[in-house]
Parts: C-alpha cells; structure tokens; sequence
C-alpha cells in the first residue's frame, strides 16, 4: 500500500499487534513526546550496530554471504511464459481439430471454432456475432473488423469519403490483427467469431487473406437477409457506419454472388437475433462435420 507523501507511517508489524503487547517508542534527540507518554528512562545510549559484513575476497562464499545462483539455461522456444498461455508460433496458422471418421456431428456450442461472418452493411452481422459469443457455453471471443479498424483515431481513412489507399491499408491491416487476435485465441482454448464483408469477386483480399491470417480450420457463413430488410436496419445505424442507400443496395448486390458459392448462407429476413444464432449454431456444427470446400 502506498502512502502520500508527508502522510503519517503506518505503525510496524510483528509482535506489538499481538494481543496485550504495548508500544515503546523511544525520540529522536530534540524531538518532543506525544502527549500523555512516560518520560524516557534515563541511562545509557543505546549500543551502536555492528558494522556490516565485508564480502571476501575473489567472490568466495562466507559466512552470511550466500553462494550465487547456478546458472540456468534460457527457456526454449516453445516454453509457456509466466501467464501460462501458450506461445503462438511465429506465422503458423493454427487448424481446428477434426471430429473423428464416421462421428456424428458435435454439438456447435461445445466446440473450439472459428467462425467467420460475412455479410452486408446492416446484415446484423455484430449483433450476432456478439449474441452467439456472449450465449455459448465454452469461451468465446467476438473480434469484429469495424472495431479493430476504428482504434486508428488521428489518421482514420473513412471509407465515407472515398476509398483510397489509405482506407485499404487500414482494412488490410485490420483483418491482419483481427487474424493475429484469432489464432491467439484458438491456440489458448478460446474460440471466436469474426465479421467483415467479404466480397465474393475479390477471393485474393477477401477469403485468401482470412485463411491466410487465421488458418484452413476457418469456417465461412454468410449472412444475407433480403434488401428492404438491409435497408430498414442500416436506417437505425449511426455515425460512419450507416450507409448511403445506394451503397447499401450496391453491397448487397454483390453478396447475392455468394449463392452457388458452396458456402452455408443464413437468411435472417424473418428472424431475431437469438433464433439466428441458434441457426449459426446448426450451420456450425455441419460445417465442423463436412467442411465447406472454399
């Protein structure tokens, strides 16, 4: 505990809290007693301390000095640090355990997975992604793109004002982080769910670089309710997050390319944020069966 400075010291520990012992308190020369306190006995000063004990010489142990340390060797490369988390190995993607042949499909809400949700502006992609993380019952981590973008404060490229290439670094630097954040994750026992909009035309930035950054253990679902639904939603949004209706009508568009893809497609249209969970919850547990091909 610290103290402020000029703060009374806290009185000492040990033998004066036991019960029934008392405090002597003896002044310094010149300094007065407190009040109501017995004056000091009269007598002889106190002896002085012994002189402190000289090392000897060339580093030899003696008495009250203690031999050194044996020397240790460093921890190796695949040692835990002192947290007990496991150490991520450099640039190795980390791959999800397969169930075994002829199993049947695991339950979803027990299973260490990472999802990814893709899905248009007002999709409901985080208010799901969140739901389904915050509802399982193993730990799960929800790392959305748009937050891990957002923390640039000074500098923020917003795509509201075109894109550029410094709106594409900063998404290409976001899903690299959000891909670190991930695998970290997933080597530590902890599964995760991702959203970002991933466009079905650009497969190198868009599927290539999630399964670069996470893993081939990544499992892609795609979110996509119907227009006048996206529309509706992306209305309540606020801030850089809400869209033109022309661009929400655009994106939409081009995630109608993910029919015929080969990959699970959930339709919110008719549904809440809890029965759309559970639906990822049935689409996860076949996809953990029988991998999507992507």
């Amino acid at each position: 505990m610290q103290y402020a400075v000029g703060a009374p010291l806290p009185p000492p520990r040990g033998p004066l809290h036991t019960p029934g012992a008392t405090m002597s308190w003896t002044p310094h020369p010149g300094q007065p007693l407190p009040p109501g306190s017995p004056p000091a006995p009269a007598g002889p000063p106190p002896p002085a301390a012994p002189p402190a004990p000289v090392p000897p010489a060339h580093g030899a142990p003696g008495p009250g000095w203690p031999a050194p340390a044996p020397h240790q060797a460093p921890p190796t490369q695949h040692s835990t640090d002192i947290t007990g988390h496991i150490q991520l190995p450099p640039g190795a993607p980390v791959a999800l355990p397969s169930p075994p042949l002829g199993a049947a499909a695991p339950d979803a809400a027990h299973a260490a997975v990472a999802v990814l949700l893709i899905g248009p502006a007002g999709a409901g992609k985080t208010s799901v992604a969140r739901h389904w993380a915050d509802t399982r019952r193993v730990p799960t981590a929800h790392i959305s793109l748009d937050d891990v973008r957002e923390w640039v404060r000074s500098g923020f490229a917003d795509p509201q004002s075109g894109w550029n290439d410094n709106s594409e670094a900063q998404y290409r630097l976001a899903r690299r982080t959000c891909g670190f954040a991930a695998r970290n994750f997933l080597a530590n026992g902890i599964s995760c769910i991702l959203d970002d909009a991933v466009f079905p035309d650009r497969p190198v930035v868009g599927l290539g670089g999630w399964k670069r950054h996470v893993g081939p253990g990544l499992l892609p679902i795609v979110l996509l309710p119907g227009l006048e639904i996206v529309l509706e939603r992306n209305a309540r949004r606020t801030g850089n997050r809400r869209l033109s209706d022309e661009e929400v009508a655009r994106i939409h568009g081009r995630m109608a390319g993910w029919y015929g893809s080969g990959l699970p497609i959930i339709d919110n249209s008719q549904h809440d944020v809890a029965t759309t969970a559970g639906m990822l919850d049935d689409v996860v547990a076949r996809s953990i069966a029988s991998p999507p091909s992507w």
